[in-house]
């Protein structure tokens, strides 16, 4: 595996209920202690996930290049599937799921998003050498401790990565937060996902990351109260900026500040403009310039 372009996602093996790991430990070493971390939040209203993608990767040439400090977009989403590498066919919906179903580039299976469901985007340089692994866990763990805020205990599990219930007399082991990772040059995309108060219904037209032996909750089903994304919100970002080692994080107003200008509205808008025909005759000289 290319230590510039890692993955890692929902695993699907058999397994134990995992006990402590060394997860802050390694995160402290392998991320490194940087100062200060950005919030970009999109309220109430749902994003259309092809939009939230292009923005992360605006995001990320911008962070890769030194343009702008460590950051995370948080949000909820309009209904979606997201298939990541390892989604095999027998996973995805059958028929018409009611949700686009959109292949991603980001590590394990099949997964949904959608209102109800804090979702995470940290766009960050890890330190040298990578450790996604230890990046997975520093997510696992600002879960973990989100989830003991509201009084809901979470463990991890062996060979699967997220954040789970533990089986009960209610039922196998559930998973609450979910997590698929990318890194790539060094800087990391997508995140996390944590179930509030979402519709479970949705995750019972696929094989949520192809774990067919578990199921899937949320806070509020686990507590019996009405617990919502705008609760869950401040609590994680407190514990995330934590556990990833920042001292301090603030919030961006304005995601132009991370992304910059919207693409429509600068090189292509200038490309568009440099490649339209003055005059009928000069067509044919501009659309070689366009297509360079």
């Amino acid at each position: 595996m290319s230590s510039s372009r890692l993955r890692s996602g929902c695993a699907g093996s058999r397994h134990l209920l995992g006990g402590d790991w060394p997860a802050l430990g390694t995160a402290g070493r392998k991320l490194g202690k940087v100062s200060e971390l950005a919030y970009f939040e999109f309220g109430a209203t749902p994003v259309e996930y092809r939009e939230a993608w292009d923005l992360q990767r605006r995001v990320h040439a911008r962070r890769v290049a030194d343009e702008v400090p460590d950051s995370c977009l948080l949000l909820e989403h309009e209904p979606v599937y997201t298939a990541g590498k390892r989604t095999a066919v027998s996973d995805r919906p059958f028929g018409d799921p009611g949700a686009p179903v959109i292949d991603v580039d980001r590590g394990g299976k099949i997964t949904w998003h959608g209102p109800g469901q804090l979702t995470g985007y940290p766009i960050i340089k890890l330190r040298e050498p990578l450790d996604v692994v230890a990046y997975v866990r520093a997510l696992e763990e600002a879960m973990i401790r989100t989830c003991a805020e509201f009084g809901v205990s979470t463990v991890r599990v062996a060979g699967r990565s997220g954040t789970w219930v533990p089986g009960d007399e209610r039922g196998p082991d559930r998973k609450v937060g979910a997590i698929g990772a990318r890194v790539a040059r060094g800087a990391t995309m997508h995140g996390f996902a944590l179930n509030a108060d979402c519709d479970l219904s949705w995750y019972d037209r696929i094989v949520p990351c192809g774990i067919r032996d578990a199921g899937t909750t949320t806070l509020s089903a686990e507590t019996g109260r009405d617990i919502t994304v705008a609760q869950v919100t401040p609590v994680m970002k407190r514990h995330l900026a934590d556990v990833l080692g920042y001292r301090t994080w603030r919030h961006v107003y304005d995601v132009g500040v991370l992304a910059g200008p919207p693409l429509e509205t600068t090189a292509l808008a200038r490309a568009r403009q440099a490649a339209a025909p003055r005059s009928e005759g000069a067509t044919a000289a501009a659309a070689p310039a366009a297509a360079r």
